[in-house]
């Protein structure tokens, strides 16, 4: 029997700058906090590599822009910063990686609306980061095609079902994985009931074209889901297009069909933690030019390691 992987978990507390430590193998939440009874909540996840975490403005400004849709009041940024630094650091104090390889943790941030009538429950949590993101980053992952269920206008018509917010409430996102798990998939792209491409569970949907201009020269074009369909705002998406941009890339957004997927040289599924994680086939079908694939795969992988 394994034994379980190491967590440090600390409490934002206004008695605690750096955190209210707890041990993570104990309770910790009352039954009666509404995150466990309703997944009344926000969350963020973010990856830090050698004790640096990646695009931690970005994660805290969409935890706020989350906290905020679910008119939930949350710890400001500065507080977040200290109990962050130091749960990452007690973390790789208490439990030195072996080598750079194993040198990811990951770093979950967490607000729940607490017991009724109290105030939020905030934490930080640090834990190794799997293999199996790592795998996949390297081999690359099929993926099934899936119905949402709702149409790619439904978030301005209906802002109260939270679309482009992080919130606790991921069952249907998990059940759609383990649906996928049945089929002898890896994960999901999800679909509008207008037959828009959307998103994954827990990742942002890119796509790339290589082509000739008229002189000659090679255009590469990135390419994501509109964000206006109901989808999360992808920090990684949003940070590699920036870098993408700078190295000379063309970008556009959507709207895109499953056609646009079969039809691109690449697909990726793009998160922070399990980085960027080719699509090698959707539906069972081969996809892509695996030679320009495999090219394009390490060109905005090495752009993305520099993303801070």
């Amino acid at each position: 029997m394994t034994s379980p992987a190491p967590v440090v978990l600390a409490f934002l507390d206004p008695a605690f700058p750096d955190g209210r430590v707890a041990d993570a193998t104990k309770p910790q939440l009352l039954v009666t906090d509404l995150g466990v009874t309703r997944g009344d909540g926000v969350f963020e996840t973010m990856l830090a590599v050698g004790g640096t975490v990646r695009k931690m403005q970005a994660h805290l400004d969409r935890l706020g822009g989350s906290a905020a849709a679910l008119d939930l009041v949350i710890p400001d940024q500065d507080a977040w910063r200290r109990v962050i630094a130091a749960a990452v650091a007690r973390h790789r104090s208490e439990n030195p990686p072996a080598d750079a390889a194993a040198d990811e943790l990951v770093v979950k941030l967490v607000v729940t609306r607490g017991v009724e009538g109290a105030a939020p429950t905030a934490w930080v949590q640090a834990s190794p980061a799997g293999a199996a993101g790592r795998r996949q980053r390297e081999t690359g992952i099929d993926v099934i095609l899936l119905d949402r269920g709702y149409d790619s206008d439904v978030a301005e018509r209906a802002p109260w079902l939270l679309l482009g917010a992080k919130t606790l409430s991921y069952a249907v996102n998990m059940a759609a994985l383990r649906h996928a798990h049945k089929q002898g998939a890896d994960d999901v792209i999800f679909l509008s009931s207008d037959g828009r491409v959307l998103e994954g569970p827990t990742s942002t949907v890119l796509l790339a074209h290589v082509e000739k201009s008229d002189d000659g020269t090679t255009v590469k074009r990135l390419i994501t889901p509109q964000l206006d369909s109901g989808i999360l705002a992808g920090t990684s998406q949003g940070a590699l297009f920036a870098a993408a941009k700078a190295a000379g890339w063309e970008l556009g957004y959507g709207p895109l069909e499953p056609r646009d997927l079969t039809d691109a040289d690449a697909v990726w599924l793009i998160s922070s933690v399990r980085l960027l994680a080719p699509v090698n086939r959707i539906d069972g079908k081969e996809i892509g030019t695996p030679s320009i694939q495999k090219e394009l795969t390490a060109e905005l992988s090495e752009l993305f390691a520099g993303i801070h």
